[in-house]
């Protein structure tokens, strides 16, 4: 009998040239069952009821006519006619009973899995219908899935109803918006062994950013339990970031991790089937996979894209389902498909949504995607509600599953109360381009129904509901039409997560990352609590003082409620710093990233947790202790010895050595000598590394009057132009009665520009500007120019507009 005849194929004997007779999910696991293990890529075996089988039932039973008849003149848009007319549908799959013919070789196939795994081995039963999992048109979530099916009079059942699945709602109004037949296609069902991830962990991967198209990184999702909630978004789960180019280099390559709530998990239930049970606290606090099972999963996601890229003929991120067996300890692939959204973009638009106003605040919660909608809110708290929504208005409900999906298209934002990066509404919202915010924990309960708001993702990790309509703009730009210049252009990073958004500007890496941001927004607390957390827990329940026992107390709390999962306090501060610097490089690699050690002033640091300890009130903190007097002072060298640790691990764990260290105001060359002695403490020196490099600011006039000097202790040097014109012209830039004094354009300033430009240039060593300055200014831009600074960083709002200004000056 011919392969396409067969009813029953087991994995082993199936490719990905077989898609039109096992669908996408079963072609893709024959694939990899046939092709990857043998590499090491454990992939759990079982069979596929094939396409051929479900015509034939459908043509011997006469079901094809049957529910040809029933949907004949269906309007998707009708939202009662068509929950109708899908559940007569169902039923009439379910009631029909299979031929011999296909009950026969199911279960001969499934008494070989018997042979292998034990009696009355435990599957998982999924629908693999034959037009899902292809480019541009995915159908993920649309069909049925049922897990821990043993037994084959249960196989036979969960068989039909994921027959019977591909007539839900949902996927009746799915095809038919994506111009699909309902009865052209066919569906196939996979029957596989099921890896005890109720005993352990599971989850998602992507080998590509899904938020911002970042091509280099492998985004791994897990929970605890079986895989479902990930992706019915009913768990926020905890978040692997790797690195491919690190991976490949032999380093660890994780450049990120954050830890989920994982408050429940699914299990086997004793009956058969599946149940939702609680979470205990001590392991919510706990990540759902090892450092090395991190590893060994994004080798595997690597070898998968690789081996479907070579067989698309183009470079093809997958989307990728893991488990990991509570029994054994091993880790399986059970599902891999095409990423169907940020891979088939066009690369060459760069497209900017932009907030240009601001309001009030309603509602955080987990951005995703990089846009802005605005609408009227919609709450809606269950799916039998869907019939009140209209188009243009924001959904607003507690979580979605793939029965929202007829409204989810014609909404102008999504914000939901649970869910992850990876949950329905994130993929589906990504699918349809709608802005969508999750996790936010209480959007039902601050939103009304009526209230126009703007939901705004373009801003960074955190998505925010304002009310009312805030202003906002949209740029387009083709980046094939931008010129190159003499001149490196780079950019202006300060928050980690706005990183990856900005990877395909047209810049040669970064001139500023500000350590600052990281600080500010992701750690809040003062290094100095972190280090001394053990005596601060002492004296917040020893102290006699009742207001400094209550003082500590309060600061103690916060930095536990800050650091989940960390004994040592010191490490949370050194891997917060090492994840956000390594995101910045990760995104411009292998181009050169200047990152700049802290440059926080006493009145910003006694904004920490615990900040108020350690920091003096200061007359004139803008020309007081900050930048390298801080970093060799008693006081805070231990707590500069944390950045160095994140340094270093970024460039010798990570494998990043494209970053570059950069001091800050640094008065002296005395004072850099100091500050270079406590790096090499902590490894970083070019005795250890010889591809090492450090720069300094030169922001100070002492910096241009002794450059002869500095630039023999440092490899280069990067201009702040607000600094220095604050010192050149003598005022402080934060007072608001002399700051209309302050302009980088005056000539004093000029002048000091282009003899430290002159300088670095006879001595051949780095010479940029990070500053504000031509960002501001599309004239002192070319002044720079002019004077042959050999690198601008520029704001990313400004970098395309500043291109075009040089590159028309160059001619």
């Amino acid at each position: 009998m011919k392969k396409e005849e067969l009813f029953v194929i087991p994995f082993e004997d199936v490719g990905i040239k077989d898609i039109s007779l096992v669908g996408g999910k079963n072609a893709a696991l024959g694939e990899m069952y046939s092709s990857l293990t043998p590499k090491g890529v454990n992939v759990p075996g079982g069979f596929a009821v094939t396409a051929a089988a479900y015509r034939y039932f459908f043509k011997k039973t006469g079901l094809d006519k049957e529910i040809k008849e029933i949907l004949k003149g269906l309007d998707t848009h009708n939202i009662r006619d068509l929950q109708e007319r899908g559940k007569r549908v169902r039923r009439t799959v379910i009631k029909t009973k299979f031929p011999k013919e296909i009950e026969e070789p199911i279960l001969a196939a499934y008494k070989e899995m018997e042979k292998k795994y034990g009696k009355g081995v435990d599957t998982a039963v999924r629908s693999s219908a034959t037009a899902e999992d292809l480019p541009g048109a995915s159908f993920a979530g649309q069909q049925e899935t049922f897990l821990n099916v043993s037994g084959y009079p249960y196989i036979l059942e969960a068989t039909k109803r994921c027959i019977a699945s591909l007539f839900t709602d949902r996927a009746i109004s799915y095809r038919f918006d994506k111009g699909f037949s309902n009865t052209e296609i066919a569906l196939s069902v996979g029957i596989q062994k099921m890896v005890r991830s109720d005993l352990a962990s599971s989850g998602v991967a992507f080998t590509i950013d899904t938020e911002s198209g970042f091509d280099k990184v492998i985004v791994i999702n897990g929970i605890y339990g079986l895989g479902e909630f990930i992706v019915q978004g009913k768990v926020i789960p905890d978040e692997f970031i790797v690195f491919k180019p690190s991976l490949e280099g032999g380093y660890q390559g994780t450049i990120a991790k954050t830890l989920g709530q994982k408050n429940i998990k699914l299990v086997y239930s004793m009956l058969g089937g599946t149940k939702q049970v609680n979470v205990p606290e001590k392991e919510r606090e706990q990540y759902s996979l090892q450092e090395n099972e991190v590893k060994t999963l994004a080798t595997w996601c690597l070898e998968i894209e690789k081996h479907f890229s070579a067989h698309h003929k183009h470079f093809q991120p997958m989307d990728i389902e893991w488990a990991k067996d509570g029994k054994t300890g091993e880790l399986f692939i059970v599902q891999a498909r095409p990423e169907t959204v940020r891979s088939i973009e066009d690369k060459n638009v760069y497209r900017e949504y932009r907030m240009k106003g601001n309001g009030d605040v309603l509602v955080r919660g987990i951005s995703v995607g990089s846009k802005v909608g605005v609408g009227a809110v919609r709450v809606i708290r269950d799916v039998r509600g869907i019939h009140d929504f209209k188009k243009g208005e924001v959904l607003v409900t507690e979580i979605t599953d793939p029965d929202w999906e007829p409204i989810m298209k014609i909404a102008s934002a999504i914000v939901t109360d649970k869910g992850g990066r990876t949950s329905h509404a994130a993929i589906v919202s990504r699918e349809l381009g709608i802005p969508c915010i999750v996790g936010s924990n209480n959007a039902t309960k601050k939103l009304k129904t009526g209230t126009l708001v703007t939901v705004d993702c373009a801003s960074g990790e955190v998505g925010k509901v304002y009310e009312g309509e805030v202003e906002f703009s949209i740029e387009e730009h083709e980046l094939n039409k931008i010129p190159e210049t003499k001149t490196k252009i780079m950019v202006n990073i300060g928050s980690p997560d706005e990183a990856f958004h900005l990877h395909n500007l047209p810049v040669q890496g970064v001139g500023l990352g500000r350590l600052e941001f990281i600080i500010a927004s992701y750690i809040r607390i003062h290094p100095n609590a972190l280090i001394e957390y053990k005596e601060l827990k002492r004296k917040a329940h020893h102290s006699k003082d009742t207001k400094e026992r209550v003082s500590l107390r309060h600061i103690v709390n916060a930095i536990d409620a800050h650091t989940i999962g960390y004994e040592d306090k010191a490490q949370f501060y050194v891997d917060e710093l090492a994840e956000g610097i390594a995101k910045i490089a990760a995104a411009f690699w292998p181009h050169e990233v200047i990152i700049r050690f802290s440059d926080f002033k006493t009145n910003e640091y006694r904004k920490l947790i615990g900040g108020e300890l350690y920091e003096p009130e200061e007359e004139n903190p803008m020309l007081g202790w900050r930048g390298a007097s801080r970093y060799y002072d008693p006081k805070f060298e231990e707590a500069f010895g944390l950045e160095c640790r994140a340094m270093k691990i970024v460039r010798d764990e990570m494998g990043l050595k494209n970053v570059v260290p950069m001091i800050p105001f640094c008065r002296t060359p005395e004072e850099g000598m100091k500050v270079l002695e406590i790096m090499a403490k902590h490894g970083l020196e070019k005795k250890k590394d010889k591809a090492f490099k450090t720069y300094v600011m030169c922001e100070i006039p002492s910096n241009i009057l002794r450059a002869d000097e500095f630039l023999k202790i440092f490899d280069g040097m990067s201009i702040g132009s607000n600094d220095l014109t604050q010192l050149t012209l003598g005022l402080d830039r934060d007072s608001n009665i002399v700051s209309k004094i302050a302009n980088e354009k005056d000539e004093s300033v000029k002048k000091l520009i282009a003899e430290i430009i002159k300088k670095c240039k006879r001595k051949k060593k780095y010479i940029g500007i990070c500053g504000q300055a031509p960002s501001d200014y599309q004239d002192f831009a070319q002044f720079l120019v002019d004077e042959g600074i050999e690198s601008m960083s520029l704001n990313p709002d400004t970098v395309v507009k500043t291109i075009m200004s040089i590159a028309e000056k160059e001619k």
